[in-house]
């Protein structure tokens, strides 16, 4: 994207006007806190969902959700059938918040066509499904005025998001759209590329599925605490996983192994045992347990061998003294040191971490110009989707060479884009954003 003076910006945003947002699946998570999002902006919101009641309780929620009634004076509800046409037909923008099914999304969209008027934008919340493979047998015109709009969720406290053009999205309307959630809605706005899961869930839930595979073989506890917090990210793999829900976790994962066969393709298919265990209904943290759960107060933690849970503080651990003496570090301001007291660490737990560690910096550079145009791309969704440290802020933490040589000893490959940074020589920074702290990146515990 060019850089543009505020004249230029003011131009793009009077290009078009969003007076009306329709939001299909208000009653979902994704839903109902996009359409709080929207009530920021836009003067009328709409939440549709299968029945009036369910809209209801979506709207319900978002209140609760911002803290603020102010939501609930400009959205009004409905359902999919009396109300569907006439607010389609009245929308700027009509954002669809489904579930994660294709072909669901699809015949949504079939209806939406039908009805829609010239120049409304249409946009899906799908969080790695084909722009152009949804739009497939639509009209000239939706195809024009449809994009991908990835809002991580909670959506009013995530400000990372991706935005998805398929090959027939007008560039105009991507620009207005970009810079109307930059300006008008308070987002880090990322450009991606249309492939399986994009940026952020590529790279993040390459990670993730990593670390449930190793949680088979070691246990959650302990792959939880070697690839914690400390490591750059706000919350463990693991509890990550049951708070999306192991559901949404196969949808992107799957999608990913199916479509994307790249150099970690193993670490993306999803371990048996979790999914015999989903097919028996468990959820994670949305059907009362996954990982972990809570009963009568006392934490349990899944046996991935037996399926059974037993309490977490009967869990022993194995001597992990790094772990306390790199946090000590982060406690301290001092992430140079901390990282690479990591890299330094002596120890079979330390190799599995930096395994992993070097996993995600090796697959995120690898992924630069394939799913966005380069690093930065990905550092942003990283930093501003995921909480996680951006892999250039570790790469500028334990040091450029440092990093390549953990990549080496895990066995995994070296980024050309990496290697050709380590022979410059050059001493500036990977990590470009200037709003980036990296602090907030590293939490001690």
């Amino acid at each position: 994207m060019m850089a543009r003076n505020r004249t230029e910006e003011n131009d793009v945003l009077a290009s078009r006007r969003i007076d009306h947002a329709v939001v299909l699946g208000a009653n979902g998570a994704m839903g109902y806190g996009s359409g709080a999002l929207f009530t920021s902006a836009v003067p009328r919101v709409t939440f549709l969902a299968r029945a009036k009641d369910k809209a209801d309780q979506g709207l319900k929620v978002a209140v609760n959700a911002v803290r603020s009634s102010t939501v609930a004076h400009k959205v009004d509800t409905g359902d999919y059938g009396k109300d569907f046409d006439r607010a389609v037909a009245n929308a700027d923008l009509i954002f669809e918040a489904l579930t994660e099914d294709f072909e669901v999304k699809r015949a949504m969209f079939e209806r939406v066509d039908a009805l829609r008027k010239p120049g409304s934008i249409v946009a899906t919340v799908t969080s790695g499904l084909s722009i152009d493979a949804l739009g497939r047998g639509r009209s000239e015109s939706f195809r024009k005025h449809f994009l991908g709009l990835h809002f991580f969720n909670p959506p009013n406290v995530i400000v990372g998001t991706e935005l998805v053009a398929g090959k027939d999205t007008d560039p105009g309307v991507v620009e207005f759209v970009d810079l109307y959630a930059r300006k008008k809605l308070g987002r880090v706005m990322v450009r991606t590329a249309d492939t399986p899961g994009f940026a952020g869930n590529r790279v993040g839930f390459k990670v993730l599925n990593e670390v449930a595979q190793l949680a088979e073989e070691h246990g959650p506890v302990l792959v939880d605490r070697l690839v914690g917090p400390y490591t750059g990210r706000a919350l463990a793999p693991l509890a990550t996983v049951d708070l999306v829900g192991w559901d949404i976790h196969r949808a992107i994962v799957d999608n990913i192994y199916k479509n994307a066969k790249d150099e970690a393709h193993a670490t993306l298919a999803m371990p048996g045992y979790m999914i015999g265990l989903l097919e028996k209904g468990v959820l994670g943290t949305k059907s009362g347990g996954g990982f972990f759960k809570t009963e009568n107060k006392v934490r349990l933690v899944l046996d991935p061998k037996t399926q059974g849970y037993r309490p977490v503080a009967e869990v022993k651990l194995p001597d992990l003294r790094f772990i306390d003496d790199v946090a000590r570090l982060h406690r301290d301001g001092l992430y140079k040191e901390a990282m690479r007291a990591f890299v330094a660490a002596p120890g079979p737990w330390a190799d599995i971490a930096r395994k992993v560690v070097a996993g995600y910096v090796s697959y995120a550079f690898h992924r630069a110009g394939e799913v966005t145009k380069g690093i930065a791309g990905i550092d942003d969704i990283m930093g501003f989707g995921f909480n996680w440290a951006p892999p250039s802020v570790l790469v500028d933490t334990i040091g450029v060479r440092e990093t390549i040589a953990m990549i080496e000893a895990a066995g995994l490959p070296v980024p050309a884009n990496l290697a050709a940074a380590a022979k410059t020589g050059a001493s500036r920074r990977l990590y470009t954003n200037p709003h980036g702290n990296i602090g907030r990146f590293f939490v001690a515990g």
